[in-house]
């Protein structure tokens, strides 16, 4: 039995809060080829109109749920005082690109539409995600100022995977890296069935040249993972194409990025702070009609 001052038990602790402090609900939305469950999660401590972020899991885009992806809704939710609705997106090789991206755009849509019934502010609106979940994030900025909505506030990436070209992976022996090169290249042999694909901004974000104009950016990565270099070189071609960005890395792996303790607080704070921006004293003193 672990006793209840463990630093085990003591690093734990804020993800168990969690679970008991947000409620859930399922809902369904048409998708690029087939319907997607989402799942929405609301801090039980707040009751008035929230802000919204859309977290995407990992697996590489072949694997992963809603379930791998419940500890950080629920600590998002929670910390970032906002909805979180998670997206159970189409999965390779059944379906294959642009599925998966499209299905977060759906998703996107359906909240901006919904947003009056689900009580949510759709002005106040982020993405988040872990893996290949964090290259679904940034790709939904890149599809979502193409398309002139909706708008984002900001977007947190967690161990993304960015560039199926693999020419920025990091050496996986000298990092002592969880995930190998092979491992990344069969997923995007699944996902991406043609060469030309790895060329597509919404499939390789590195790939594109137009990033100005994306929401601020907080980049999360693991110090023992082939993925880190690839998402800080993005954290650069942001940073001079003018978005704000933070980047911080985690001396962890990439497996335990999407519950690790100290990066769910950093992304929580990051999001706090862009979707409940401080009051000017012009706004707080307006009466409202």
């Amino acid at each position: 039995m672990t006793a209840l001052n463990d630093p085990v038990t003591t690093f734990l602790r804020p993800l168990q809060a969690s679970a008991h402090a947000v409620r859930v609900e399922d809902h369904m939305v048409n998708g690029f080829m087939d319907q997607i469950v989402m799942r929405l999660y609301r801090p039980t401590a707040e009751t008035g109109v929230l802000p919204v972020v859309l977290y995407f899991h990992g697996g590489g885009f072949v694997g992963g749920s809603l379930d791998d992806a419940d500890i950080a809704a629920r600590y998002l939710a929670e910390h970032a005082r906002a909805a979180v609705l998670s997206v159970d997106y189409s999965l390779a090789p059944a379906r294959p690109f642009p599925a998966a991206p499209e299905d977060a755009y759906a998703a996107a849509r359906w909240l901006s539409t919904n947003a009056t019934r689900l009580n949510i502010d759709a002005t106040r609106m982020a993405t988040a995600g872990d893996d290949a979940g964090g290259n679904l994030a940034t790709t939904l900025t890149l599809i979502a100022r193409d398309r002139n909505g909706p708008a984002l506030a900001a977007q947190v990436l967690i161990g993304p995977m960015l560039d199926p070209s693999m020419t920025k992976l990091g050496d996986a022996e000298r990092l002592g890296s969880d995930i190998k090169p092979q491992t990344c290249a069969n997923c995007y042999a699944q996902y991406l069935q043609s060469p030309f694909e790895r060329l597509h901004p919404y499939a390789s974000p590195l790939e594109s040249r137009r990033l100005a104009g994306l929401p601020s950016a907080l980049i999360l990565t693991a110090e023992s993972d082939v993925l880190h270099k690839e998402a800080e070189h993005y954290a650069s071609a942001l940073i001079a194409a003018g978005v704000a960005t933070q980047i911080t890395r985690f001396a962890v792996k990439h497996a335990e990025l999407p519950e690790h303790v100290p990066l769910l607080a950093e992304a929580a704070d990051f999001l706090r702070r862009h979707l409940h921006p401080p009051r000017t004293p012009h706004t707080a003193g307006r009466n409202t009609r």
